[in-house]
């Protein structure tokens, strides 16, 4: 693989890292391997630290063509927790806030998720990347500021109730670029009366690749040395 001339990767991005950091060590392990001190890697598509799955890389000439990778439908597997809610819609911030949930039943559940298929406009989260008079809007929030964002359009391909548990319970969402997940769960509290934060969050697909096409950290050393195969998709020949 030509890394300098430009390639594609595929990442399982693991639980807690940053998708910085995953560019910044797979970066830096071709650079050792390469002999070589800079090298051009960006990737198609932040994931949360608190959520796994799907992460596309992209190095060298590649890099041109993130933001068309960036536009690829993308699929989660998101995990709720009905009756609560946290400033940041996760498990990053604390709950400040509980609900009853008596009240819900699966079909209760399955008639909100069904309102939120096709186009809607959704609010980003306070605790997110988005810029608010040049500064990100996580920044703010963390100092306690007061902000208000404004809502985004977006496309909701399907969403479906795969597993209720109450309060727990876990949908399968596909989605267009720019959806924030956390934001979903969110307004699907909001639909059923209740609170509601996410509690897993795994990406599981983006356009055609999948994680089971997707390298873990752990073996990207092997990777390198030949000794693990890698996904070839038609995104690899744009």
């Amino acid at each position: 693989m030509d890394f300098i001339e430009g390639e594609i990767l595929y990442i399982d991005k693991p639980l807690h890292w940053t998708s910085f950091r995953v560019v910044r060590i797979v970066r830096a392990k071709l650079c050792y391997r390469l002999g070589i001190k800079k090298l051009k890697v960006g990737h198609a598509g932040t994931l949360d630290p608190l959520a796994t799955g799907v992460m596309i890389l992209c190095t060298g000439k590649k890099t041109k063509l993130i933001e068309r990778l960036q536009a690829d439908t993308k699929e989660y597997i998101a995990h709720l927790r009905l009756g609560a809610t946290t400033p940041s819609f996760d498990l990053e911030t604390e709950i400040d806030a509980e609900y009853p949930t008596s009240h819900i039943t699966r079909e209760t559940v399955e008639d909100a998720l069904s309102r939120f298929k096709g186009t809607i406009e959704q609010v980003p989260p306070v605790f997110s990347a988005v810029k608010v008079d040049g500064k990100r809007a996580y920044e703010l929030a963390r100092k306690n500021q007061d902000i208000e964002l404004k809502p985004k359009l977006l496309v909701i391909d399907d969403i479906e109730l795969i597993s209720y548990n109450i309060p727990d319970i876990s949908i399968r969402v596909v989605c267009s670029k720019g959806t924030y997940i956390r934001a979903l769960a969110r307004d699907i509290g909001k639909a059923l009366d209740t609170g509601a934060h996410l509690t897993g969050l795994r990406r599981t697909r983006v356009g055609d690749i999948t994680v089971a096409d997707c390298l873990n950290m752990d073996d990207i050393d092997r990777f390198l040395d030949g000794n693990i195969p890698h996904a070839t998709k038609e995104t690899d020949k744009i």
